[in-house]
């Protein structure tokens, strides 16, 4: 693990860090200067020669890397990576519950939950930290950035374990409600159990037949509306859009979903059609001090465009 940053977070986050390696007695450093390890090391989509040239590469006291400096083994450099300008995600971030421990938070579809990819301002973790002035906050769990609802965040790095350990031992019980196609053979409650893994470099994921299971959902139909109809979820597992995945397998895919049952290429920033699925509900015993904690979503279904 690298030392404390030198550099103040930016937009809600740190700093990035690279490290040069240990000297390899068993022959020479292949560089001469550090501006050489870096434009050989550095992610390419890093404009280096930029960074150099604006003294954007720092050691750990602060000092600005300068591109003639003799190459250092086992030496950190920090840098903040340039970021693209972002169109503002529409609806607002709703604070549904506050205390010294916890911030849960419903929001709209089209925001991830923290930063990736193309997403980094734009992105639940970023804005919050940014509205709430709390630069420690940080999401126990996440939601596809297409999905609207709950997320529950801990304030303080001190209280991060208990609260992750509780998603990961599963004590947390989850209720989804999704708009698709009424389907009259779901009057019934009926659980889905297949095996759903990630396609890698695509952004989906797939059942596999005759897998050992590892997804599981409880479908009840909740509400009638014409040709479509409300759907309560309720997940024993969490895989790579195992709802979405699920609702099509019984033949009900949401509405709006643009990757399931085809993928329909929707631009990144195109927020005209906010996918049907709703993360509406956490219920949970806290496990700091064992209240009972339930949580509701103020969305209701149908999303729409402008608030997710």
């Amino acid at each position: 693990m690298p030392p404390r940053s030198p550099l103040p977070l930016r937009h809600g986050l740190s700093a990035a860090w690279v490290c040069t390696p240990h000297r390899d007695p068993a022959r020479p450093e292949p560089w001469r200067t550090m501006g050489e390890w870096l434009r050989d090391h550095v992610d390419h989509r890093v404009d280096v020669e930029r960074l150099l040239a604006t003294d954007r590469f720092v050691y750990a006291d602060a000092r600005p890397v300068a591109d003639a400096d003799p190459y250092s083994p086992h030496t950190f450099v920090w840098f903040h990576r340039d970021l693209r300008e972002e169109p503002v995600v529409p609806g607002p971030l709703t604070v549904v519950h506050r205390d010294e421990r916890i911030v849960v938070v419903d929001k709209p579809a089209f925001l991830s939950t923290v930063p990736r990819g193309r997403h980094v301002t734009q992105s639940l973790v970023v804005r919050l930290r940014a509205e709430l002035d709390l630069p420690d906050l940080t999401p126990m769990h996440r939601l596809d950035r297409v999905t609207s609802g709950l997320v529950l965040c801990a304030i303080g790095k001190e209280r991060r374990g208990a609260y992750q350990s509780m998603f990961a031992d599963g004590t947390v019980r989850k209720t989804y409600r999704a708009l698709a196609p009424y389907r009259a053979e779901l009057e019934s409650p009926t659980i889905v159990r297949n095996h759903i893994t990630a396609i890698p470099g695509t952004g989906r994921a797939r059942v596999v037949p005759d897998a050992p299971v590892n997804a599981e959902t409880l479908v009840e139909l909740e509400e009638r509306r014409g040709d479509l109809a409300v759907y309560r979820l309720s997940p024993r597992t969490g895989r790579t859009h195992q709802l979405r995945l699920h609702l099509r397998h019984l033949g009900a895919p949401i509405v709006d979903d643009p990757l399931y049952p085809v993928d329909l290429h929707v631009d990144v920033d195109d927020f005209t059609r906010p996918l049907q699925l709703l993360a509406s509900e956490l219920e949970y015993p806290d496990p700091v001090d064992g209240t009972p904690r339930h949580f509701v979503s103020p969305r209701s279904l149908p999303l729409s465009a402008a608030w997710g």
